[in-house]
């Protein structure tokens, strides 16, 4: 078990998870300001790209690459600076770090060795297009980028399509198109919302149906955030089928409510439905 108290000591060494503009440089909070000012190091993904959005904010720290391809090496010397005593933050391109970015592995291995790893809260490109969809927001999953190859894409799409979550992906505008079309064939037309450029000057939301998007998106640009409706379709399981598999989900380990709670997700039945079956035949 870790337990961690963020403010206990501000002075101690520590991983700071610092989010960076999507677009507009007012999205930085005074809180990331202080943070970026106050640590020791920076690691980032590309030295020349956050090089330059720091020195427009007028901040001058020593700057270490850590990416995908580089973390075997980086992890490593990235703990070794906090055995130093050094406070480190990490930022990515744009946005959050660690949402389809690098950076898992860093928290991972930091955590392992006991040193504090802090979020500061800020921009997200997928909230930001969820919240103002105009779709549920109640439940959503946030999926990231879909596979780049149409077979594979079309299999990741086919296990979504029971989910009656709102769906949110990341996509590069030269496969919009041809995601679209996969996504209309594998889950229906949906409504959805393609939020492109975000809190940039060209921000622009366009809302409807898959068909709808698919007949304007020709020629769009930009960083793109799809939010997809959740599937709408009345569950043919039966409160039967549901208690069986939660019975089961309890034999392999899970409380009786926890196995409720998960064999009902995509039914039209209720946990405590689930679980009152459960009770009578215990």
């Amino acid at each position: 078990m870790n337990r961690q108290k963020s403010f206990q000591n501000e002075e101690a060494p520590a991983l700071y998870l610092v989010p960076t503009p999507i677009g507009n440089r007012f999205e930085v909070s005074e809180r990331t300001l202080a943070v970026l000012n106050g640590v020791d190091v920076i690691a980032c993904e590309d030295t020349r790209n956050s090089g330059q959005l720091l020195k427009s904010l007028g901040i001058s720290k020593p700057l270490i690459s850590h990416h995908e391809f580089n973390a075997a090496s980086s992890v490593p010397g990235i703990i070794q600076l906090l055995d130093q005593g050094k406070k480190v933050a990490i930022i990515s391109d744009a946005g959050y770090p660690l949402i389809s970015d690098p950076g898992a592995m860093l928290v991972q291995e930091v955590i392992k060795e006991d040193y504090p790893v802090i979020s500061i809260s800020g921009p997200n490109a997928a909230l930001d297009a969820l919240v103002a969809s105009g779709l549920s927001t109640q439940h959503y999953l946030y999926y990231g980028f879909l596979d780049s190859k149409p077979s594979k894409r079309k299999k990741e799409l086919q296990s979504l399509k029971a989910f009656p979550w709102t769906l949110i992906f990341y996509e590069a505008p030269h496969r919009i198109q041809e995601t679209l079309e996969d996504i209309l064939e594998e889950l229906g037309d949906r409504k959805i919302c393609l939020a492109r450029e975000l809190t940039k000057l060209h921000e622009e939301y366009l809302r409807g149906t898959v068909s709808e998007i698919l007949a304007v998106c020709e020629g769009l640009k930009g960083e793109m955030v799809l939010v997809v409706e959740g599937n709408t379709e009345k569950s043919t399981v039966t409160l039967e089928e549901v208690t069986q598999k939660a019975m089961q989900l309890a034999s392999e380990g899970l409380k009786p409510k926890q196995a409720a709670a998960a064999a009902c997700e995509g039914s039209d039945f209720s946990k405590n439905e689930v679980y009152a079956e459960m009770m009578k035949r215990k």
